[in-house]
């Protein structure tokens, strides 16, 4: 309840869309401020990653056992898509997304400079990405590239053809 952003939950609910509170965090607790922002940036999209690689095994371990019910099947498959989806959005290199941070964690000074000077105005951007439709022409192909390799690893482990 602490992360829920009030606007943000209104047009999840009305538009599919919606945002939480960031994760507060303190700066002064890294060694090394860069590097410190690479890691915490990368933790939710990472943690993403996980969910959807675990789901995915829970999803087709039970069906390997010959375990088939369509509503375990249905909920299991939605939160494999979520979880890449959100790991996948939050990846674009728009502040205030984490992308943006990995970016400029890694970009040089200059290139980091530029990043901060657009935060301002990126959520408006992103918006109009999203409502455009031009964010799906990013987001799906990334989407459906991670689905088929994440996929493609379980059923590596799981020994399914």
């Amino acid at each position: 309840m602490r992360h829920l952003d009030p606007l943000g939950t209104i047009t999840l609910l009305l538009f599919g869309f919606g945002w939480a509170k960031p994760v507060p965090i303190n700066p002064y607790n890294f060694r090394d401020y860069r590097s410190g922002m690479l890691w915490v940036s990368f933790a939710g999209p990472l943690a993403n990653f996980a969910l959807a690689l675990a789901s995915l095994f829970l999803l087709y371990l039970p069906m390997k056992a010959g375990f088939i019910w369509p509503p375990y099947y249905r909920f299991m498959h939605i939160l494999v898509t979520f979880n890449i989806l959100l790991g996948v959005f939050n990846l674009i290199p728009l502040p205030p997304l984490d992308g943006s941070k990995i970016l400029a964690a890694l970009a040089p000074d200059n290139i980091a400079a530029l990043i901060r000077q657009l935060e301002p105005y990126a959520p408006i951007l992103l918006m109009v990405l999203i409502f455009s439709g031009a964010i799906g022409r990013i987001i799906v192909p990334l989407f459906q590239y991670v689905y088929n390799a994440m996929e493609a690893v379980v059923f590596l482990i799981l020994g399914i053809a």
